[in-house]
């Protein structure tokens, strides 16, 4: 079965019945009842969408895989507006799919009032922030440990500066991006303990992940006041941190994903997170009538965070560099080292 997409405006919502199939392919024909896939899976995209080559990425390949690996059903939802998300979840939910995905933090309260809407729909957010109730009894709560991933190219960062300062540019001001801060942070001191560290966001509502001329001015910023290594949590104002990067010859870092192709010879490494392997998991839990509610939390240990370290993709990353963040990354799976997420 092909993907099928939509983006939401607020005409269309009222049409519950329709899906339409991306650009360049016929719709897909309604299954019979003999060829009934094993589930129907809906996700909703965050900010950026699909094709931002980081975490809405990410969730897409997760339900892919599941799509040829397990015959799921899927179908994909853009929202055109931050006030869609919840009429995208409903959607799906009022179609009784047998798993709803939203992919991002901000998806959180929307996932909580829609799974309360329906109790026997299967949902699933990724990022999920946790309200003081806690995790509705029909969500299963995806988080990762991105502080312990940050950790890892912070030491990257110190490692390779040659000025003693490196940046940092986060996107939606908050807990979760403020996670990967400090775990750059601690990352840094800890190969280079008198390194000084610049931060800066991009804004305080979720405008600030697509805003590439903003993270651009930032960036600029930071390498005005010396840094040479700029490590980015921005989604796509990320990009403007690669423009900057480049144009003065400083490195950059990418996040979520490998996003050494946005700008080749400036993206030295990135910091990812399996957000496919997150979502394909629950995907086969659901496929499998197991599905089990709660939160997950993917640390290193889980395998759940990395950094690009292997391949033609971390060639600008010397060996003995890598050495050091390996005994880094050794220490935080075993315990000796615990790194903070604020």
């Amino acid at each position: 079965m092909s993907p099928r997409r939509l983006t939401l405006g607020l005409v269309v919502l009222a049409v519950l019945a329709t899906f339409l199939p991306p650009r360049g392919r016929a719709a897909v024909p309604r299954r019979d009842t003999a060829s009934a896939p094993v589930a129907r899976i809906g996700l909703v995209f965050d900010v950026g969408g699909r094709g931002d080559k980081s975490f809405n990425d990410a969730a897409f390949d997760g339900v892919a895989r599941a799509e040829r690996e397990l015959g799921v059903e899927a179908s994909y939802l853009e929202p055109a507006s931050t006030e869609d998300r919840e009429a995208a979840l409903r959607l799906f939910a009022a179609r009784g799919f047998d798993l709803v995905i939203g992919v991002g933090f901000i998806f959180s309260s929307d996932v909580d009032a829609v799974a309360a809407a329906y109790p026997n729909v299967h949902f699933a957010c990724v990022d999920y922030a946790p309200s003081p109730s806690g995790v509705p009894p029909n969500v299963a709560a995806l988080a990762f440990r991105e502080e312990e991933g940050s950790f890892l190219v912070g030491a990257v960062a110190g490692l390779l500066s040659k000025t003693g300062h490196v940046g940092f540019v986060g996107g939606m001001a908050g807990p979760l991006i403020r996670k990967f801060e400090v775990g750059y942070a601690e990352g840094v001191k800890a190969a280079c303990p008198t390194c000084v560290v610049h931060a800066g966001y991009a804004g305080a509502t979720p405008d600030a992940f697509r805003d590439p001329a903003r993270g651009k001015a930032l960036a600029n910023a930071q390498i005005a006041a010396g840094s040479d290594v700029v490590y980015h949590a921005a989604g796509a104002s990320g990009h403007g941190v690669f423009e900057a990067a480049k144009d003065a010859r400083a490195l950059a870092i990418g996040v979520d994903a490998d996003q050494h192709d946005e700008m080749p010879g400036t993206v030295v490494t990135s910091m990812v997170k399996r957000g496919d392997v997150a979502v394909f998991e629950i995907v086969k839990e659901a496929a499998e009538k197991r599905f089990s509610p709660g939160m997950r939390v993917f640390g290193l240990r889980e395998g759940g965070v990395d950094y690009v370290h292997e391949g033609p993709h971390a060639a600008g990353i010397p060996d003995d560099v890598k050495r050091k963040v390996e005994a880094l990354r050794d220490a935080v799976v075993r315990g000796d080292v615990r790194v903070n997420a604020r």
